[in-house]
């Protein structure tokens, strides 16, 4: 349970302490004076942010979806999208280990020895894993930390959990960067950033069509386990 209990420890510090400073606000406020560090020193503000990133996501601290505006604002939509959804990933790792280190291995281990319908939603997750982890990477609905645990409980292998997150995140990472990416205009009109823009017809409807080829292949074992009874 110690690595549960010290990610639940600092999610709590972390979110009470810095609830100001990775806020909106402080990214306008500071806006200049981090452009101007990345222009000296470009190489060094990639290494600090993606290590701030991945901080944010490893430890729950609030500010994951402002630490995705300021990377499209200081490294643009490409690559500033690479950095965002990298960072991400290796944030995803952490939570994913920490779980499966904590309760996920006997927990996969207990649902895997169980009988009834345990087992059968072991079995069931177990076949379509690939689809599973995509699907809640892909639906907007799903916590980015719920997301993370699951797979840790249910013994998905770390290589495939590392690839499904990395890809799975992209879409909504593109949309986000790409709003990161406009701030500089959005700051000069003293607005605030459309953050509602995933859930929009012309972003969901894409969105929801990759969910769906996600849920194909089991519709399909699904269809065929029909007509086989």
């Amino acid at each position: 349970m110690l690595p549960l209990a010290v990610i639940l420890a600092v999610a709590l510090v972390g979110g009470y302490l810095l609830r100001d400073v990775l806020g909106f606000e402080a990214l306008r406020d500071n806006r200049q004076a981090l452009l101007a560090f990345r222009d000296q020193h470009y190489a060094l503000t990639v290494l600090a942010f993606m290590a701030a990133y991945v901080a944010i996501v490893a430890f729950s601290l609030p500010g994951a979806l402002v630490a995705t505006l300021t990377g499209g604002f200081l490294f643009g939509t490409f690559p500033g999208v690479l950095f965002n959804v990298s960072a991400a990933t290796i944030g995803a790792v952490g939570i994913f280990l920490a779980a499966r280190w904590g309760l996920g291995e006997r927990l996969a281990a207990r649902m895997e020895a169980g009988h009834g319908a345990v087992k059968r939603i072991k079995d069931g997750i177990d076949e379509n894993q690939w689809s599973m982890l995509f699907l809640i990477r892909l639906v907007p609905a799903v916590p980015f930390f719920v997301a993370n645990l699951v797979p840790a409980m249910v013994g998905v292998p770390l290589g495939r959990f590392v690839v499904s997150t990395f890809l799975g995140i992209i879409p909504g990472g593109l949309v986000y960067t790409s709003v990161g990416a406009g701030l500089g205009e959005v700051f000069a009109r003293g607005e605030t950033p459309n953050l509602g823009l995933i859930f929009e017809p012309r972003i969901l409807l894409p969105i929801l069509g990759l969910c769906a080829l996600a849920a194909l292949p089991i519709v399909i074992k699904a269809t065929r386990g029909r007509k086989g009874l």
